[in-house]
């Protein structure tokens, strides 16, 4: 006998097949990339709701709207895997550069998130505050990131729980390990974060005061989020002269904490160390076939961008901006710091001495208006217009600014970031905010890569270069980093997945963002749907909303 729900089910599946209007959308005609990394087939998808409902050719289906998409590609939306688009989010939640470049999911929190805060950490926030203002209303992760759905996004969001967010919560910027009462605490935090939705846990381990932690306190914390399915992803503790060392760091944690370990924006960072990349490279594919689950992710240029602080050492940062400031003042610490700015070290991780020169550091956002006319312009440049060295120019600057001044510098062999791409278990991420060419986001220069990352993957790499073919680019983009991160029903083209899709022609998707006017959205995608709802239409933006929460597995909601 029946129940009354499989007759309602049949009786539906009998309606689909008789060609009414069974679904709301039909995408016709399209190459299909399902994210699975085969070959593409010519057909259709159909949506109904908020998920994808068939795919294949649905000659006798109907829908309430069909768009031919003939000539064009059709792929699971993209996930950003390092997003750092936590206040640009709140500023202007249409999350455009990526949105135009097929991103439907931005993941956030590299080593900090915006949760877990306590008072005093709201305070901070508050005052640290640059050209983006906003209330801090929420206290934990979770909440932060209901409250960006709630304001409107067009994409959904996701966060790993930052390592540093935790210290930071029991110990300020202290340089010193916790009590085991802090680590209990720091424990319940992650347990918390794991079963608000967090991925797992992510460190920062070159900035002060992620780099005061060490490794045992790291794996206390990774032992929770395994717990949850979780995983641990790491900007390593350094990527240039002690890369290898690092990257073994990683490689421990993960066995010893029984957690999959992703990398960071894998680099090998000032020519000295680019030979370093084919070691690193081995090294994981040991541990991968040792059966260590490590995986990575990159951007898809020769430079990075943090700021002035990684030109500095960590022992002079302890106890935050304000005491380092203060110090900076101190003519004798300022001797000191000079001094270790210019001098080769292991001892911490000095982006200055590995891009090599001041011409290689560009200095691309200010807080203080009076400082924004060198935005753009490199530290060089602005040394000599203030007739002083540069390391005096970067430490006035962080001192008159108000903050570390976001900084690009140029660090990497294109030769590695070729090698790289061709990796199977390596995904793809911006490193930065989700911006628009509009309003207060034109006060500050970001990285290109803001505006370009992965429409320069398909573009210049993929199809001018051709190192590796479409269908594994898109499953790099889609499924494999939905997998590595567990998450529900993404990075699909199947039925029952949300419909997180984007269409694009793979014969003019095109970066035009540079580092001189990085401030220019990337062409060549057509259509963007984010849960069903089109964001993207014939390349211009909807104005549409409806991004949600994705959540980790460790989600109490799923129990």
């Amino acid at each position: 006998m029946h129940k009354p729900g499989c007759l309602l089910l049949m009786l539906a599946s009998l309606v689909s097949l008789h060609g009414a209007a069974a679904y709301d959308l039909i995408i016709r005609n399209g190459t299909i990339y399902d994210g699975s990394g085969q070959p593409p087939t010519v057909g259709d998808v159909a949506v109904k709701g908020d998920k994808i409902v068939a795919v294949g050719k649905l000659v006798e289906a109907s829908a309430s709207r069909e768009l031919n998409v003939k000539g064009l590609a059709i792929a699971p939306g993209f996930i950003n895997v390092l997003s750092w688009a936590n206040e640009s989010l709140i500023e202007d939640g249409r999350s455009q550069s990526d949105i135009r470049q097929g991103v439907t999911l931005e993941v956030l929190g590299e080593g900090e998130s915006m949760g877990p805060l306590n008072a005093r950490m709201k305070q901070e926030m508050r005052e640290g505050q640059g050209d983006i203002q906003y209330e801090v209303t929420w206290t934990t992760l979770g909440e932060y990131l209901d409250h960006l759905v709630q304001r409107g996004v067009s994409c959904n969001v996701a966060s790993f729980l930052g390592a540093t967010t935790v210290r930071i919560h029991e110990l300020g910027y202290e340089n010193r390990p916790p009590t085991g009462a802090e680590l209990d605490r720091m424990r319940k935090l992650v347990r918390v974060a794991m079963e608000e939705g967090a991925l797992g846990i992510a460190s920062s381990l070159i900035y002060a005061p992620a780099f005061y932690a060490q490794t045992d306190e790291l794996i206390e914390l990774c032992k929770v989020a395994a717990e949850y399915n979780g995983l641990y992803i790491s900007h390593l503790r350094s990527e240039g002269n002690t890369f290898l060392e690092a990257l073994d760091e990683l490689l421990h944690i993960s066995r010893e904490a029984r957690i999959p370990a992703q990398v960071y924006h894998l680099k090998a960072a000032g020519q000295s160390n680019w030979h370093k990349m084919d070691a690193a490279i081995r090294k994981i594919e040991a541990a991968r076939a040792s059966g260590l689950k490590i995986t990575a992710d990159m951007y898809t240029y020769t430079a990075g961008a943090t700021g002035l602080d990684a030109a500095m050492p960590p022992w002079v940062q302890e106890g935050g901006y304000q005491k380092w400031a203060e110090r900076l003042k101190d003519p004798d610490i300022r001797r000191r710091v000079l001094k270790e700015m210019v001098t080769p070290t292991d001892e911490w991780e000095s982006l200055y001495l590995m891009a090599g020169s001041p011409d290689k550091v560009l200095l691309v956002g200010f807080k203080n208006e009076k400082l924004k006319q060198f935005t753009g312009k490199s530290l060089a440049q602005v040394a000599k217009l203030r007739g002083q060295s540069p390391e005096d120019t970067a430490i006035d600057l962080v001192i008159e600014d108000g903050s570390r001044v976001n900084t690009v510098y140029f660090l990497m062999s294109e030769d590695n970031v070729r090698k790289q791409l061709r990796l199977p278990w390596v995904s793809f991420n911006s490193d930065s905010a989700s911006l628009a060419t509009e309003g207060v986001f034109l006060k500050s220069n970001p990285h290109p890569r803001a505006y370009g990352n992965f429409a320069r993957l398909l573009g210049k790499y993929v199809r001018e270069e051709k190192l590796i073919p479409l269908e594994e680019a898109i499953r790099r983009l889609t499924s494999f980093p939905a997998e590595t991160f567990k998450l529900d029903r993404r990075g699909a083209l199947q039925p029952g997945y949300y419909a997180d899709i984007v269409v694009f022609d793979p014969k003019t998707i095109q970066d035009h963002a540079t580092y001189a006017q990085p401030h220019q959205y990337a062409t060549g995608v057509a259509h963007v749907f984010v849960n069903g709802v089109q964001v993207l239409k014939d390349g211009e933006h909807t104005g549409a909303k409806p991004g949600q929460v994705v959540r980790g597995p460790g989600w109490k909601g799923r129990r």
